[in-house]
This record gives structure tokens, sequence and C-alpha cells, in this order.
């Protein structure tokens, strides 16, 4: 119990560091989109080997090498989450937070579409629903914007092909950043030379009254912001039940939307509350559905566990011959017995 409420707090850590993100981007101004990410890359790499080193964490690299296909779709991997975060961060720096969370709350929705689509996944009647009622809000909020939410999408479908390749990929969620982030460090670094050679670059220069030595800092903080917020969702993914990491996982866009209203004062008109209404009328059928098929798992679950069996057992008895007495035997139970999400899952995760 001690340990499962470690991994709670763990898990409210990481997913409240993500929800927060907006507020750290915008201080890396007059940094572009192209050079935070760039930083964001080369430093990410450098906190995740330095992580690996700590934990002498070595032995899963070469099996990959060894492995063509699996080196290609960490680079697919490296790809897709470059797009999600390079869209994220002109998105904030933009002025487009409460679309940003539109991306991460509709999420959900694009997955089971890709489970459909293109792991032929059987869908309950409440998943259809709530997919109907996801794309009704989308279509509302088309109508809204005068144009397809497209930050909000573009975020959804990177994020959501990217969790799809992590589910082939068998990695955790550090080995897995290490691997990506190995990808994009040699174009990462050519950008920043390319920045540096040009004058354009930020890192490691001081303009009086605009940004000095803390602004570098920042910049290669980027490594470590990104970092942490993965080491506290993988302690508490082994700790706490997927059902509830799949309801934490709501705070990150909960945060995003909150700051984008509260703190940054963009515009929400009524036709683009109502398109989030119907988001959250689907997340909330998404969520209903889940947790109660994770209560028929846990009743399947007990159910399947044998009541203690009495069988005869033989004990001597002093003089001659035997007795027979009445002994429990318990018998065990057979096959896997179904956890809470259905069998047995992991979760790995690299957010915004």
């Amino acid at each position: 119990m001690k340990d499962e409420r470690r991994g709670f707090w763990l898990g409210i850590a990481a997913y409240s560091i993500w929800g927060l993100f907006p507020l750290y981007w915008p201080l890396l101004k007059p940094s572009g989109a192209g050079e935070i990410l760039a930083n964001r890359m080369v430093w990410s790499l450098v906190a995740v080997v330095a992580l690996l080193a700590a934990q002498r964490h070595w032995g899963w690299i070469r099996p990959l090498l060894r492995q063509p296909r699996r080196l290609a779709l960490v680079g697919a991997a490296a790809a897709l989450i470059s797009v999600n975060w390079g869209m994220y961060i002109w998105a904030v720096n933009s002025g487009h937070v409460v679309e940003t969370s539109l991306g991460y709350f509709i999420n959900p929705l694009v997955t089971i579409g890709f489970g459909v689509l293109l792991l032929h996944e059987r869908l309950r009647p409440v998943q259809w629903a709530a997919v109907g009622v996801g794309a009704l809000a989308v279509l509302v909020l088309a109508l809204g914007y005068g144009q397809l939410p497209w930050i909000a999408l573009t975020l959804a479908l990177s994020f959501g092909g990217y969790g799809l390749i992590k589910k082939q990929l068998g990695l955790s969620g550090l080995e897995s950043l290490a691997g990506e982030t190995a990808f994009q460090f040699l174009p990462a670094c050519g950008y920043l030379v390319f920045l540096a050679v040009s004058g354009s670059s930020t890192l490691g220069r001081t303009v009086p009254g605009s940004y000095g030595w803390g602004h570098t800092a920042l910049l290669m903080l980027c490594g470590v912001v990104t970092a942490v917020p993965l080491v506290a969702f993988g302690a508490a993914a082994v700790r706490v039940p997927l059902t509830t990491l799949g309801l934490l996982q709501y705070l990150t866009p909960v945060f995003q939307f909150a700051l984008g209203v509260a703190v940054f004062h963009e515009t929400m008109p009524a036709d683009r509350w109502a398109g989030f209404a119907l988001v959250w009328a689907a997340l909330a059928m998404l969520t209903w559905d889940a947790l109660r098929q994770a209560g028929r798992a846990r009743a399947a679950a007990a159910g399947s566990v044998a009541e203690p069996v009495v069988e005869p057992a033989v004990e001597p008895v002093a003089g001659s011959g035997t007795r027979t007495a009445m002994a429990p035997v318990v018998v065990p139970v057979t096959g896997p017995v179904v956890g809470p999400a259905g069998g047995e899952a992991a979760v790995e995760s690299a957010r915004p």
C-alpha cells in the first residue's frame, strides 16, 4: 500500500510537470521554436546518458543495434516525437496553449482510431459512441475556428503514432528516449552550429537588457526538464494500476487548459466551449467504460482463484494399520490471472 501511494504521487508529479510546460517554454524567448527544439534534443540526450551511466544500464544497446527493424522503428519514433515537440513549443510560444490542451484531450480518441484502423481492434459500443462524440467535437471546433484545429490534430496524430510505434518497440521510457535523442542529436547539433555561424544563436551569448547566461542555463535545462517527469512516470507505472494512470493522464491537458485560460488569457467563445464540452463528454464515456471493464476483470480474477479443496490424507496411527484424516489441499490455479487492465501491459510516455 505504501509503495502504491508513492507511485500515485510520482504519477501526479509527472503529469503535473508535463501540464506546467507552458510556463517554461516562454522563458526561453527570444530563442525561436527551432532553436529551443534543437537544444531540447541535444541536452535531453546528455541528461539521459547521465541517468543511464548512474544506473550502469547499457546492456540493452548492443541487442538493439543488431536488429535493423527495431532501429528503424526508433528512428520513426524520433521523427514523430520531433514533430510533436516542435509543434508544441511553437504553439505555446505563439499563444495557442488552449489548443495544445485540446490535442492531448483528444489523443485517447486518436489512439482508439489507430487501434481500429491499423490493428483491427474491436470496440465496445460505449467506445464507438465516444469516438462519434469526439468526431462531432472536432467538427464543432472546426466551425468555430473557421478551419480544422490543425495544431491539436497535429499533436494528437503525432503522439498517437508515436505511442503505436513504442508499443512495438518494447523499450522502457528511458531506453526509448535515449535511442530517439541519439537519432535527433546530429541534426540538432548541425542546426545549432548553423545558428552560431550565422550569428542567430542565443546559446552562450549575452545581450545587455535582453538575455544572458541565465538564458543559456535555461536552454541547457531542457534536458533535465524532459527527463525528470519521464523518470517519475516510469517509477509510477510499476507501482499503480493502469486504470489509475489512465485517470492521472488527464491532469496534463487540464493544467494546460487552465493555464491557457487563466494565465495566458486566451479567448474562449461559446462555440469553443461547446467543442471542448463534447470532448470532455467523450472522455467521460471512455473513463466510465474503462473503470467498468477493470471492475469486471478484477471480479473474473477473484473468481478464477479456486477455493481450498478438502481431500483425504492418510496419516499413520499408533499400533498396526492406518486411519484416514481430512486435510485441506489447495488446488493450484492454472492459467494467467487477469489483472486490472485485462492482462499484462506496459505504459511508456514521452510527453510534450
